[in-house]
């Protein structure tokens, strides 16, 4: 399992976001979003470039920290 960091979220509405931008990537699923944590975990059928999750999560308005 997979950990990211991730800036701006505040509310469940924003949780919700980072779980589809996530489950859109190929290669990813399993995807948990913990507000108070500031972060999402995942699982990874095969490896998933950071640079694909920092795209999908910037693309919503979120930054990867």
């Amino acid at each position: 399992m997979a950990t990211v960091k991730i800036n701006g979220m505040r509310c469940p509405h924003c949780s919700s976001a980072v779980t589809k931008a996530l489950e859109n990537i190929d290669g990813i699923g399993n995807v948990k979003v913990d507000l108070e944590q500031g972060e999402a975990t995942y699982t990874e059928t095969h490896p998933v470039p950071l640079a694909a999750i920092k795209e999908a999560i910037s693309k919503i308005g979120f930054e990867v920290a």
